[in-house]
């Protein structure tokens, strides 16, 4: 995508996860912090109104032995890095209710593909009470013969794409 069509398409992700959360209400929301091309939901999250009150919270990732947690965070930008190098922040640790997670790849099944290491699959496994939302490009869908999901990935409640939420 380029230019207009991706302002075009990044505005209607932005809308239809606004709707989610919406419907969902979380209690306390566990956002990312965007990078390599992934969709900036804490910008969105940030402007509006009613998502912007929001508790907060930002993952920070340990290589050895690998785990995530989430910590508290109050929406700006993160000043350091955790052990796999993505922004984060210090805190305390908190559970969400409600997560987003950015998805490289998703299939209609609800399974994630991400960067490999596993980190949101044992938490989400670690806290099956959490309502796990994917946040991905349309473009990124694929079959599950594609995807191939493994006996320990952990489905997402609900994938959001600018098409919509499946």
């Amino acid at each position: 995508m380029a230019g207009a069509e991706f302002e075009s398409a990044r505005e209607a992700l932005g809308r239809a996860l606004r709707e989610v959360l919406v419907r969902l209400e979380p209690e306390c929301l566990g956002c990312y912090w965007a990078h390599r091309g992934e969709f900036n939901a804490a910008a969105v999250i940030a402007v509006d109104p009613q998502l912007g009150k929001l508790p907060l919270a930002l993952p920070f990732a340990r290589r050895s032995p690998p785990s995530l947690e989430y910590r508290r965070w109050d929406g700006s930008a993160p000043r350091g890095v955790d052990e796999c190098g993505i922004p984060s922040i210090e805190g305390r640790a908190v559970v969400p209710d409600v997560v987003l997670v950015p998805c490289v790849g998703y299939d209609d099944a609800g399974h994630r593909l991400g960067y490999g290491g596993g980190y949101f699959d044992r938490w989400l496994a670690a806290h099956p009470e959490v309502c796990a939302v994917g946040v991905a490009w349309s473009f990124t869908r694929l079959d599950e013969a594609e995807l191939a999901a493994a006996p320990h990935d952990v489905p997402l409640a609900v994938v959001v794409t600018e098409r919509g939420a499946l």
